[in-house]
C-alpha cells in the first residue's frame, strides 16, 4: 500500500488548507467548516491594510487582532500573526478562539510544545471547543502519539462536532493501526460531512486498497482526483490500481502525471520505474 506523506495538505499536516479555514472562521464562537476552501483574498495585503485600519479605531477590540491574525497567518507570515494572537490574549485573557489560532502558527512553525500548551489553554477556558480538540489531536497525531490523539479526535466527536476533520484525525489512526473497517466508516463520515473534499476520499481509497477492495479504492482515488487534479500522493494512487489490475500502460501515465506534480515523491517514481521497464 502507498504511504503518502501525511504530515503536509491541513488535511496533510492535518490538514493545513483545512485547519487554515479553521483559522479564519475561528473568531466565531461557532467554528466553522474546516474543509471548506480558504479564500486567498483573506492574506491580501488590502484585506490586512483594511484590518489594520480597524484596529487603529478600536485598539482596545482583541477580535480586530484576532481577525489580523489570521489574515497574516493565511499570507504565510506568521510572526505577524503570533503578535497579533498575543495581542488579543493580553486584551482578553478568556479568548480561547484565539488561544487555537495561536497554537495553530505555533505548529506551522514547528513549536509543538507551545501549541499543545496553548490548545490545552483554550480548552481550559472552554472545555467544550471542538477545534481545540480537534487541533491538539493533529499534533499529537503528527508526533505519533497516536493514543492521546485519538483522544482528543473521540472527545470532539463525543460533543457533535459538525468539523469532519475529527472522524478524518480518528480515522487516520484506525488506519495506521490496520483497523481498516474502522477507518472506513470515519472516511465516511468525513465524506458526509463535506463531499467537496479529496483528503478522506483518498484515504478511504488507501483502506479499501488494504482491504483488497480494488474497485471501491479506484472510485475514490479517481474521486479525489476530480476534486483535487493536483495531488500527486491520488494519481499515484491511482496507478496503484492499474498496477494491481494488470494494466501498466495506464498505470505508469498515472504515475508519471504524478512525479511531474511532485518531483521529489519517491511512490510516483518508484510506481513509475516500475511500470515502465514492465511494459
Amino acid at each position: 500500500m502507498n504511504e503518502r506523506k501525511r504530515g503536509h495538505g491541513p488535511w496533510r499536516m492535518m490538514l493545513a488548507i483545512a485547519a487554515m479555514s479553521a483559522l479564519l472562521s475561528a473568531c466565531e464562537t461557532t467554528p466553522g467548516n474546516g474543509f471548506a476552501p480558504v479564500d486567498a483574498a483573506q492574506g491580501s495585503s488590502e484585506n490586512i491594510s483594511s484590518l489594520t485600519a480597524v484596529i487603529n479605531r478600536a485598539p482596545q477590540d482583541p477580535e480586530g487582532y484576532n481577525v489580523r491574525g489570521t489574515a497574516y497567518g493565511r499570507a504565510g507570515k506568521y510572526s505577524q500573526a503570533l503578535d497579533d494572537f498575543n495581542t488579543a490574549i493580553k486584551l482578553n485573557p478568556n479568548f480561547y478562539q484565539a488561544y487555537a489560532n495561536k497554537a495553530l502558527i505555533e505548529h506551522y512553525m514547528g513549536n509543538d510544545v507551545q501549541s499543545v500548551a496553548d490548545y490545552a489553554r483554550a480548552i481550559q477556558i472552554n472545555p467544550n471547543y471542538d477545534e481545540a480538540y480537534i487541533g491538539r489531536g493533529d499534533v499529537y497525531r503528527q508526533a505519533s502519539h497516536l493514543d492521546q490523539a485519538l483522544a482528543d479526535f473521540q472527545k470532539a466527536i463525543d460533543l457533535n462536532t459538525t468539523d469532519g476533520r475529527a472522524y478524518y484525525g480518528r480515522g487516520m489512526i484506525y488506519q495506521a493501526r490496520g483497523q481498516h473497517a474502522q477507518a472506513i466508516n470515519d472516511f465516511s463520515s468525513a465524506i458526509s460531512r463535506a463531499p467537496n473534499a479529496a483528503e478522506p476520499y483518498d484515504a478511504r481509497g488507501l483502506s479499501y486498497l488494504a482491504t483488497g477492495d480494488n474497485d471501491n479504492a479506484f472510485a475514490d482515488f479517481n474521486t479525489a482526483i476530480r476534486i483535487d487534479p493536483n495531488s500527486a500522493e491520488s494519481w499515484t494512487n491511482q496507478g496503484l490500481v492499474y498496477e494491481r489490475r494488470g494494466d501498466k500502460k495506464r498505470a505508469a501515465r498515472s504515475y508519471a502525471r504524478a512525479a511531474q506534480l511532485d518531483p521529489n515523491y519517491k511512490p510516483a517514481r518508484d510506481g513509475l520505474a516500475r511500470t515502465q521497464t514492465s511494459s
